[in-house]
């Protein structure tokens, strides 16, 4: 058993991953600030004397080292993040903030505190627009070119000073768009809002085009799992993904049909790109964790598929 502290425990993936730490036989300690985390996302581990859920935010570094200490903290898995992307393209603050200076909070924590394992959610969004090319973990001129990507960018830099530093052992994923249970935002929830709204037409950003690969968070969850508990020096990268991708129309079609609707007219706004700062298509190299013998459950279109078939609706 080990101590373990999730940040953003209540969001999306770290709620998911919370439970497999659980289910593992672990302490389990999630800290969440509810600025994106659900507490009903967590609720099935209430009874469970080896979870606690703290609300706090994880910048404010003498709380969070006071936490640390109390509950002798053995490893972080730092979710803690800013992943509505389209809001912090109004606001570059919200990025600074919550993903940034919440790695930063992280790492001081840790070095005060002397722990030494670190898991990062990091993101495929520090390539920038990297189109036709062969993206591996190691290749060069890294231009994100949203705030999202810039300030995850940044939080591997800082990770890979501390780690040198402080001699820790950190395993950082870079995730595509991961979509699964308890999504609350992204393509597909905002498609079957607007739906809802108006069964008849459905307004789709850009020309339909975008083309993305989608992970499904429990695949995800898994080799976030099985991958931290290997035993490393300094710090190491790997793309997490699926080989295939989905495009936008595909998508809208999908959520028509899983909502039961036919002769929906699309309303394109024009354009390769959703939003300033949208990577319109994006598929980078996976040779490093496929040679470790990892393979997803589910390729791309089934991730939407199984996300769609999660959800109440």
């Amino acid at each position: 058993m080990e101590n373990i502290l999730v940040t953003g425990g209540a969001g999306f993936i770290g709620s998911h991953l919370v439970g497999r730490l659980l289910s593992e036989g672990n302490r389990v300690i999630a800290a969440d600030n509810f600025t994106l985390g659900r507490k009903e996302n967590v609720a099935a581990y209430a009874g469970n004397p080896n979870f606690e859920l703290v609300e706090m935010d994880v910048q404010n570094i003498d709380e969070l080292e006071a936490l640390m200490n109390k509950n002798k903290i053995d490893r972080v898995y730092h979710l803690a993040a800013n992943s509505d992307i389209q809001q912090s393209a109004k606001d570059p603050m919200i990025d600074y903030r919550n993903t940034f200076n919440t790695t930063y909070g992280v790492l001081e924590a840790m070095r005060r505190t002397g722990c030494k394992k670190l898991f990062f959610s990091s993101t495929s969004a520090v390539y920038g627009e990297m189109t036709d090319v062969n993206v591996t973990e190691d290749i060069g001129g890294l231009a994100p070119i949203s705030y999202y990507g810039g300030a995850k960018l940044a939080s591997e830099a800082f990770i890979s000073s501390y780690a040198h530093m402080n001699d820790l052992e950190v395993l950082i994923f870079r995730f595509p768009n991961v979509i699964g249970p308890n999504l609350t935002h992204g393509v597909i929830f905002d498609f079957i809002k607007k739906l809802q709204a108006n069964p008849e037409e459905l307004t789709i950003l850009g020309d339909g085009t975008q083309c993305k690969p989608y992970l499904y968070v429990i695949d995800l969850v898994d080799a976030i799992y099985h991958y931290s508990m290997k035993e490393r020096k300094g710090v190491e990268i790997f793309n997490i993904g699926v080989e295939n991708a989905t495009t936008v129309k595909e998508i809208a079609d999908m959520v028509c049909e899983r909502l039961g609707l036919k002769n929906v007219k699309y309303k394109y706004t024009g354009g390769n790109i959703g939003w300033k700062g949208d990577v319109p298509r994006f598929q980078y190299d996976l040779s490093k964790i496929k040679a470790t013998g990892w393979k997803p459950e589910h390729d791309s279109n089934g991730s939407v598929k199984a996300t769609l078939d999660s959800l109440d609706i």
